[in-house]
C-alpha cells in the first residue's frame, strides 16, 4: 500500500488494537462498548460477561442499539431519548473518545458508530479485527463488569444521512442504491430471514461482507474504494445503502466514509420495512 493520503488508515475512524491498548493505559482512556452480536444468537450479552475488554460496558443491538421491531423493520432507530438514556447509563459524555467493538466483522460495531455519529457524537471509532485481535494479540480480558459513572450524552438526531422508503426508491432510480447483501439475498433466490424475498427494484449488489478480510480487519483503504468506484458511481449522484435491516448497510456506510467517499444515506428500515408495504414493487433474478 503506498503512502499517500488516499491509503493512510484513519485514525479518526479506525482503531487498532496496540493503539486502544495504549490509550486504556493512558490518562484519559476512551469508553469502550462490546456490541458483540449475531443474527441467530446466542445473545451477546453471554459472549461479553465469558471476557471482555478491561472497561468495556455492553449495548445489545436488538433492543438498546435499536428501536422497536415492527413495520418500520428488524433494527430501526432507537429513539433519542432511549438511545440518550443507554449513552448516559454507559459513561458517555458529550466530550467522550468511544470505541465500538465486535465479534469480527465489525459490522454490529458499526451500527453503534453509526447511532452515535446519527445523535450527534462525532468522537467514535471501532476497533480493527474486534475482540478476536484483541485476544490473538495477547492483550488482557476480563470477567469484571465495570463501575460505571453516569454520562451527560444529548443525542441530537440528523448527524448522518437517512432516507425512508420513498426516498429509497427515488435514489435507486435517479441516483445510486446499494444493496448490501449477499447475490442470493439480492436476486431472490433464497431469504432465510425476511418473509419476503427479492430487492428494491433499480438497487445495485455490493455485499458489505467484501469490506473486511479473513481476519476481521478492514481492507487498505485504497482496496476499499476501488470496490466502490468499480460499481461506476456517478460523481454527485444521490447515493443509499440498505440490506435486510440496517446493520449491515451501516458497515457499508463506515466502509465508504473510511475510504475517504461521500458518506451515504443509510435506508435504516432496509428490506424488512420495504416488505411491510405490500404495495412496494420488488424486483428478482440479475
Amino acid at each position: 500500500m503506498t503512502d499517500s493520503a488516499a491509503t493512510r488508515p484513519r485514525p479518526d475512524l479506525l482503531v487498532d488494537v496496540q493503539s486502544l491498548a495504549a490509550e486504556l493505559a493512558g490518562d484519559r482512556p476512551p469508553i469502550v462498548i462490546d456490541a458483540r452480536w449475531t443474527l441467530t444468537g446466542p445473545p451477546g450479552i453471554l459472549s461479553y460477561r465469558a471476557g471482555h475488554l478491561p472497561g468495556a460496558r455492553f449495548a445489545d443491538l436488538d433492543t438498546e442499539l435499536s428501536g422497536r421491531r415492527g413495520a418500520a423493520g428488524r433494527h430501526p432507530l432507537p429513539t433519542a431519548a432511549d438511545f440518550e438514556r443507554l449513552m448516559r447509563r454507559l459513561g458517555v459524555n458529550d466530550h467522550s473518545a468511544v470505541v465500538t467493538y465486535d465479534a469480527l466483522d465489525s459490522v454490529p460495531a458499526a451500527r453503534a458508530w453509526w447511532d452515535l455519529r446519527y445523535f450527534g457524537h462525532e468522537n467514535v471509532r471501532v476497533l480493527d479485527g474486534g475482540y478476536p485481535a484483541w485476544v490473538t494479540a495477547g492483550l488482557p480480558f476480563t470477567l469484571e463488569e465495570p463501575v460505571v459513572v453516569p454520562g451527560d450524552f444529548v443525542a441530537r438526531p440528523g448527524g448522518m444521512p437517512i432516507i425512508d422508503a420513498d426516498q429509497a426508491a427515488d435514489v435507486a432510480k435517479n441516483g445510486a442504491l446499494i444493496d448490501v447483501r449477499v447475490g442470493e439475498r439480492y436476486r431472490g433466490e433464497v431469504e432465510p430471514v425476511d418473509p419476503i424475498a427479492g430487492r428494491i427494484p433499480g438497487a445495485v449488489n455490493l455485499p458489505s461482507a467484501g469490506n473486511v478480510g479473513p481476519d476481521g480487519k478492514f481492507l487498505d483503504i485504497e482496496t476499499l474504494r476501488k470496490r466502490y468506484e468499480e460499481l461506476g458511481l456517478a460523481v454527485g449522484a444521490e447515493v443509499g445503502v440498505y440490506c435486510g435491516s440496517g446493520v449491515n448497510a451501516a458497515n457499508a456506510v463506515f466502509a465508504m466514509t473510511l475510504a475517504g467517499l461521500e458518506t451515504p444515506a443509510l435506508f435504516v428500515g432496509s428490506w424488512s420495512h420495504w416488505i411491510a408495504d405490500p404495495t412496494r414493487p420488488i424486483a428478482t433474478g440479475r
